[in-house]
């Protein structure tokens, strides 16, 4: 068949094309170059205060926490907790959280929250113990490795649980009360130690945990159980034993100030050679990090509320390893890259516990850093400077590096994602801002 001829002057028109919608996000644009000088606070931590959540549903009734921070992951938490049915009401400007939990709360833990954050996965300890089972989406969170389930799988069943994974799920059923065993942890996993601990204060009789997380963080939620009426000796040990009890009592508890936050304004003073305060901070928990920033030539002075870091030139290399506390945190290792980029010298960074952190490093490059990894070791050979670029963040802590990165870089760095700093860091950029940094946030297209 022929095509028929156009009519008169018309052309034929192409078929119409739909038009690509934009996505609208945010991005911080730093302007490097200030020295940061000021007095900052760091905020309760993020790693402490999503657990003990968790642990307000083992006691019936309204337990507080004071010193929440206003950062997302906590709003994630809040909104899981309200879906196994407990009232949540924040005051944000208190620092203040209270959670009214049920007689009997919900047992599921669906996948549109928990995919948003890794620590989800605390819940599960608690509603096996009050509710004998829970169903539990496997988690989300932090994109840096892998970070297996095997520990908590594992301590769980020897306290007499059944856990199997079905459709995305982890379901941990009980068919009588837990039961103390001796449990031993092939690596001092934090969140394993965490799940154990919450499903373990409910048990029969008597656990021990062997090789157990000594975070301060650990010690936060031992704390807290402990004003719940649990039994717990070897508190800040490798070794924890719970004596079980019949039935816990809701409470009212501090967070533990957040050392990772006060880790990352030290680093920041030490790369713009500046003059930084953080109160709110234990110097204790940070103790091999500031002997590092020591190292690099910085001067650290411990107060009773925290400690203030001076420095007046470019600092010097330092090599670290990352190790389980009280060793060098991993959640620190990206800051101490961007710092190496600009010291003086070369240092070897060795990651020991997350094989995905080294991701960080490409964003590095594109802003100049000669940084070359092999295995789980990285090289960084430092530079008098860096250069602003766009990069992104693909978690919490590579994001804080970028941006201290971004601090010490010529030009501007824009930084894509950041709601992934947003998750652990309260008020950042207002903070930045008043100590001398040139920082915003805004809008953009993806055709920007």
């Amino acid at each position: 068949m022929l095509a028929s001829a156009p009519v008169g002057n018309r052309r034929a028109q192409p078929p119409a094309v739909s038009a690509i919608p934009l996505r609208i996000m945010d991005v911080f644009e730093i302007t490097g170059g200030a020295r940061l000088c000021g007095e900052v606070r760091a905020t309760g931590a993020k790693n402490s205060v999503l657990k003990l959540m968790a642990a307000a549903l083992l006691a019936t009734g309204v337990t507080t926490l004071r010193e929440v921070p206003d950062i997302l992951d906590v709003t994630y938490m809040a909104e899981l907790l309200r879906r196994l049915g407990c009232l949540v009401e924040r005051d944000i400007p208190a620092r203040t959280l209270t959670i009214d939990v049920p007689e009997v709360p919900s047992h599921q833990a669906d996948y549109d929250l928990v995919r948003k954050l890794r620590a989800s996965i605390n819940v599960l300890g608690p509603l096996l113990a009050r509710c004998g089972e829970a169903h539990v989406a496997l988690p989300g969170g932090d994109n840096i490795g892998s970070r297996g389930l095997d520990m908590h799988i594992d301590g769980l069943e020897r306290l007499g649980a059944t856990v199997r994974s079905e459709h995305g799920f982890l379901i941990a059923t009980r068919s009588a009360r837990l039961t103390g065993a001796h449990v031993w942890l092939d690596f001092p996993s934090v969140g394993a130690t965490e799940n154990l601990l919450m499903a373990s204060v409910l048990a029969e009789g008597i656990t021990v945990i062997d090789n157990a997380a000594r975070e301060p963080e650990i010690v936060d939620i031992c704390t807290m159980l402990q004003s719940m009426g649990a039994q717990i000796d070897g508190v800040g040990s490798s070794t924890l034993t719970i004596t079980g009890v019949e039935v816990l009592n809701p409470t009212d508890h501090t967070t533990v100030p957040d050392r990772l936050v006060a880790g990352t304004w030290a680093v920041a003073a030490v790369m713009t050679a500046g003059d930084v305060t953080i109160r709110n901070a234990h110097a204790a928990h940070l103790a091999i990090v500031l002997d590092k920033l020591t190292e690099t030539g910085a001067h650290i002075d411990v107060l009773p509320d925290g400690f203030r870091v001076q420095a007046e030139a470019r600092p010097r290399s330092v090599d670290i390893v990352t190790l389980p506390y009280p060793g060098f945190p991993t959640d620190l290792q990206p800051h101490f890259i961007a710092l190496n980029s600009i010291a003086e010298g070369a240092a070897m960074v060795t990651e020991n516990l997350f094989e995905a952190r080294f991701r960080f490093v490409n964003e590095m490059v594109r802003l100049g850093a000669d940084v070359r990894t092999d295995g789980h070791h990285a090289l960084v050979r430092g530079r008098e400077s860096l250069s602003g670029a766009p990069v992104e963040a693909a978690d919490i802590r590579a994001g804080a590096g970028l941006v201290l990165a971004g601090l010490v870089a010529s030009g501007t760095t824009t930084i894509y994602e950041p709601h992934h700093i947003d998750r652990g860091y309260e008020g950042f950029l207002d903070d930045l801002t008043r100590c001398g940094a040139a920082v915003i946030r805004r809008s953009v297209s993806d055709q920007d």
